[in-house]
């Protein structure tokens, strides 16, 4: 078992205290990983299912984890006064920079969810020599729309009782939402952060084309969504907003439901684990991680899809066109925005560690994984 050093702090920010927690100590040759949870968790509850998991400990050995709980979600909050200003989604990004400066960092790998995923991108807008890598789970790109109407309906309707076939095949986790809504959370402080949420504007991102100077990430992004969920529209939208020669949609099979604290469980956290882990990889960190095996096929429109495959022998290891190893990174040097010198690219297909044909390059498709 991993133990790790565990420090929580306060962050005082223009925008009210934010509750951190850092495992691990942060290393100077790397970014830190940067959590940000959805509606209705805190980051115990919405990451501990997946940070437990063992393939996860690897990880961990190579970084430090931040997880941030939004004002008044964390354990033990104190309620706020009658007539408090809840932050909006983009105050809330604000207060990441500080968060950084806080504990030392210069940059971090975001992983999101939900709400979550919405702060961390429009973070990475803002600040994008900050963010080194995105992974976001069920993002919405746009203002809440009826991907949010739903999941508020349901999530409201299992708090009541509702949806027996679904409490039927899930009923110890279903359960531990319930409890964990109704007993744990600060009902006054969640309904502040559900309300900030309802009111994000659009992210206004658009997909670069050559010789433009739209908003969009710049940093390398793996999206994340179960293939049957709701939040498939919004993601495969944000998608097609994205940068595709950084993107990396990941389509994983799982039930449809979209409670935030079913996601870990129905993606399954070993599959997120190991795609997490080829998503690090291409940037340069971990070369040597213990691996599964993804296999990349073509479809007829010329996309490229990729699964997992146990049997396929490969590694990140000897790509013969990486110039520099992340077990001695010292003397890193890189940039986000001179990718065509990165040994891989992020949706050009090469998870699978081939170069791209030169039909490839020279029209640009976002990979769709599929796992």
């Amino acid at each position: 078992m991993l133990f790790l050093h565990l420090q929580e702090h306060d962050v005082e920010t223009p925008h009210g205290r934010i509750h951190c927690t850092m495992k691990g100590v942060p290393k100077a040759d790397r970014p830190c990983i940067l959590t940000m949870h959805d509606i209705g968790l805190n980051h115990k509850t919405c990451w501990d299912m997946l940070f437990s998991h063992e393939d996860m400990a690897e990880i961990m050995q190579h970084f430090a984890v931040c997880h941030v709980d939004a004002p008044g979600q964390h354990e033990g909050a104190n309620t706020f006064s009658t007539g408090y200003e809840y932050p909006s989604m983009d105050q809330l990004s604000e207060t990441l920079p500080l968060v950084l400066k806080h504990f030392g960092l210069k940059s971090v790998i975001g992983m999101g969810i939900g709400a979550g995923s919405y702060i961390l991108t429009r973070f990475a807008l803002d600040y994008p020599n900050m963010m080194e890598g995105l992974m976001l789970l069920n993002i919405n790109p746009c203002a809440e729309g009826w991907m949010d109407w739903a999941a508020h309906k349901v999530t409201h309707a299992l708090i009541k009782g509702l949806f027996k076939e679904e409490i039927h095949h899930n009923q110890d986790l279903i359960g531990t939402y319930r409890h964990h809504i109704l007993n744990d959370m600060n009902q006054f402080n969640l309904q502040l952060f559900v309300k900030s949420y309802e009111s994000r504007r659009d992210l206004e991102i658009e997909r670069p084309v050559p010789g433009s100077n739209v908003r969009t990430l710049k940093c390398p992004s793996l999206l994340v969504v179960g293939d049957s969920s709701p939040a498939v529209e919004a993601v495969v939208e944000c998608n097609t907003k994205l940068d595709p020669t950084k993107t990396t949609l990941l389509k994983v099979k799982a039930r449809g439901l979209i409670i935030p604290l079913l996601v870990f469980s129905s993606l399954q956290p070993g599959k997120l684990t190991e795609a997490f882990k080829y998503f690090i990889q291409g940037m340069g960190y971990m070369p040597s991680a213990s691996m599964t095996r993804l296999v990349r096929s073509r479809t007829a429109s010329g996309s490229s899809v990729t699964s997992f495959d146990g049997n396929r022998s490969r590694s990140h290891t000897s790509e013969g066109n990486r110039s520099r190893s992340h077990t001695n990174e010292g003397s890193r040097s890189r940039s986000h925005t001179a990718d065509n010198q990165r040994g891989r690219s992020h949706t050009g297909g090469s998870m699978d560690g081939t170069a791209n044909s030169n039909v490839d390059q020279a029209a640009p498709k976002s990979t769709e994984v599929s796992c």
